[in-house]
């Protein structure tokens, strides 16, 4: 199967070198997944990359500013439909999509495979043994979450899964699936280790955790750093492991 990268001009902290939109398909029929963020210079690149063969449907994985915006209007222009979990800032979908769902092009197919964690909208994509990860899986770096559990539990969805490429929404490919979706468990993992030894050690709120664990991340990033120990501490206290009051952004040990 033949897959085409094209790098969104987007680079930044939350970014990296930039949003991949996927061109996906080794006959005239193929599928455009994350076509990323409203952008003249990457609409055209991506129209470039298709060349003169026939897109089936704009996909997204999540509908996050630089995955999304540029969904409708290139699927407008291309006259397919736009298709995602569901609407969200600067995307409605023409077409909605579940777990499970099949979308058949060329000779193959798309497999829907929802993965919510990342964000509660995200899907991955499985075509035979490649899997688009969106934000789920990210190509040298690790993923903020808004729900743990839910991440945890995708993550080991995907291990039931057999697969040769990931290819991710930020980052290069990666070779190793079930390697890498391991390390992903396991850094997760320390990480519920390190917010709780905070606690543990005296920190009572979600800045104090930010500032114990993340002391050597840029400080552009705290601020999503600080919606991952959100997302942590919500699962240690479901797990009853913390009291977590997640309005005064307040925590003390069990």
């Amino acid at each position: 199967m033949n897959v085409r990268r094209v790098l969104a001009p987007n680079p930044g902290p939350y970014t990296g070198e930039g949003t991949n939109t996927y061109v996906v398909g080794s006959g005239a029929d193929v599928l455009v997944i994350d076509p990323g963020p409203i952008d003249g210079q990457h609409r055209s690149a991506i129209l470039e990359a298709l060349g003169d063969r026939t897109p089936v449907m704009v996909l997204v994985t999540h509908t996050h500013s630089d995955h999304a915006p540029l969904a409708n209007s290139l699927a407008r222009h291309l006259d397919v439909p736009a298709a995602g979990f569901g609407p969200g800032p600067g995307f409605k979908p023409d077409r909605t999509l579940s777990d499970n769902d099949v979308v058949p092009f060329g000779s193959t197919e798309l497999r829907v495979v929802a993965t919510p964690g990342h964000s509660g909208d995200h899907l991955c994509y499985l075509v035979g043994e490649e899997l688009f990860t969106g934000d789920h899986i990210m190509g040298g770096s690790s993923v903020f979450v808004e729900d743990v559990g839910a991440y945890m539990t995708s993550l080991r969805r995907l291990q039931e899964l057999s697969l040769r490429t990931l290819y991710p929404g930020h980052g290069p490919p990666m070779h190793d699936p079930q390697v890498v979706i391991a390390d992903y468990l396991s850094h997760r993992l320390e990480r519920e280790g390190q917010i709780l030894a905070a606690v543990q050690s005296g920190a009572t709120s979600v800045a104090a955790i930010v500032e114990d664990i993340y002391a050597q991340v840029d400080p552009q990033l705290h601020a999503l750093a600080a919606v991952a120990v959100r997302a942590h501490l919500a699962k240690l206290d479901e797990d009853r492991r913390v009291r977590f009051d997640a309005e005064a952004d307040a925590v003390r040990p069990r």
